[in-house]
C-alpha cells in the first residue's frame, strides 16, 4: 500500500491525472517471485521468492518464522552468480542457518562463466546446520517427494522458478505417500 501512494505521488509530480493513477492502480496485479504462495493445502505451503542476497534471504525467512510459528520450515536455494557466491559465502551460509531444513542448488551462472574454487559448497561448509544438502536441479523434485509437512520456501533470482511446479507436483502426493 504505501509503495502505491509513494508511485502514485510521484505520477502526480510527473504530471499524470488522478484518474489515470486510479485506473493504472486498479489493474495493477502485483509483484511475481515476492514470498509468492504456490501452494497452501493444509499439509504444505510452498512459497517462491527472488531472495538472491544474504539479507533478503534472512528477511524472507524471519517474515515465515514470524507469519508460519511452530512449522517446519525447509529451504531450498540457488545460489545466482559465481561472483556473488564468492562475495557473499558467509553471509548467505548465516542466513540460511535459520532455515530447520536447507536444500542448496548449484550456483546459476547467468552471464558469468564458473570461477576456480567457487561452487555451492563454499556457502554449504560455512553452515552450521547439520540438516543441510546439496542436489541438483534434476534430483529436487524427487528429493521433494521426503520433505516433512510444513513449509518450502524456494528462494534465487535464477531459474528455480521452473522448479516450482515439479516440486508442487511431488508435494500434493504426499497423501499418497
Amino acid at each position: 500500500m504505501e509503495n502505491a501512494v509513494a508511485a502514485s505521488a510521484l505520477a502526480l509530480l510527473a504530471g499524470v491525472s488522478p484518474k489515470e493513477i486510479r485506473q493504472a492502480l486498479a489493474t495493477y496485479s502485483g509483484v511475481k517471485r515476492r514470498f509468492d504462495i504456490q501452494l497452501n493445502n493444509g499439509t504444505f505451503v510452498l512459497i517462491d521468492d527472488y531472495a538472491h542476497h544474504p539479507e533478503e534471504l534472512r528477511a524472507t525467512i524471519q517474515s515465515v518464522r514470524d507469519i508460519y510459528r511452530n512449522k517446519t520450515i525447509t529451504g531450498v536455494f540457488q545460489p545466482h552468480l559465481y561472483s556473488r557466491t564468492k562475495d557473499f559465502a558467509a553471509g548467505f551460509a548465516k542466513s540460511l542457518d535459520l532455515l530447520d531444513e536447507i536444500v542448496l542448488l548449484n550456483i546459476y551462472p547467468a552471464r558469468e562463466l564458473p570461477m576456480e574454487g567457487v561452487s555451492s559448497e563454499l556457502i554449504f561448509n560455512q553452515m552450521q546446520n547439520n540438516n543441510k544438502r546439496i542436489c541438483s536441479k534434476e534430483e529436487l523434485p524427487e528429493l521433494a517427494a521426503s520433505f516433512k509437512p510444513g513449509i518450502v520456501l524456494m528462494m534465487g533470482a535464477g531459474d528455480i522458478d521452473t522448479l516450482v511446479e515439479p516440486v508442487k507436483e511431488q508435494l500434493l502426493k504426499y497423501e499418497d505417500r
